[in-house]
């Protein structure tokens, strides 16, 4: 039963985060963030910890019904944050001022990227609201480890073993990326398989 209060209480605490950023709180890296940006936040299921714990949360996405139900979750867990903090609004025209946020969190959103341009049009928004030494943590869709099953459909863009398709990236592309925006890799670039149907990367970086 102790068992069981203890999972209860770690899913009220963080809800149904990502494992992967989940990892970057144990490990205390956004201790010293305050002002965090959600950008393709959904219905806030990589902020939960955020809003319990009275960080200053922002959240945008394309989709109405998503920012309805993140306004819900903020005003259940952090009385008194103003609704305007979560809008709709595309990911490569962010509403916000240069430099504004500690932490910009991108999950599974860049992959949805029409084509290359999109991609970095994208990234550039979320890297401009982004002040000096924050950090960026992204988890998108990748080729690596599953290279040789996927179908090039043009734009950068190829169907997955899944069936989906997705706009990918690679290792030497995110290295590249990582070199022309005058980043820091603050953890390895590290990738999960998923029964060889598709393949997650997690990409963190330190402006």
């Amino acid at each position: 039963m102790s068992g069981f209060n203890r999972q209860a209480d770690l899913q009220e605490l963080y809800g149904n985060i990502d494992i992967y950023l989940f990892d970057q709180l144990l490990k205390g890296t956004y201790n010293g963030c305050k002002r965090i940006l959600d950008a393709g936040c959904g219905g806030g299921r990589n902020v939960h910890f955020f809003l319990k714990q009275g960080f200053e949360v922002f959240g945008v996405d394309q989709d109405p019904g998503a920012i309805t139900e993140i306004q819900q979750l903020a005003s259940k867990f952090a009385q008194g944050l103003a609704t305007d903090h979560f809008v709709v609004a595309e990911i490569d025209e962010l509403p916000f001022e240069d430099n504004s946020f500690d932490l910009v969190i991108s999950s599974a959103v860049l992959h949805f990227a029409r084509n290359l341009q999109h991609f970095e049009k994208m990234l550039g928004s979320m890297w401009r609201v982004l002040r000096k030494d924050g950090y960026f943590f992204c988890r998108l869709a990748s080729d690596i480890g599953i290279e040789s099953s996927l179908h090039f459909v043009g734009n950068g863009r190829y169907i997955l073993p899944d069936g989906s398709e997705r706009f990918l990236v690679n290792q030497e592309t995110l290295l590249t990326l990582t070199r022309k925006l005058g980043a820091t890799l603050h953890e390895p670039i590290k990738t999960t398989v998923v029964q060889n149907m598709r393949s997650m990367t997690t990409w963190c970086l330190r402006k």
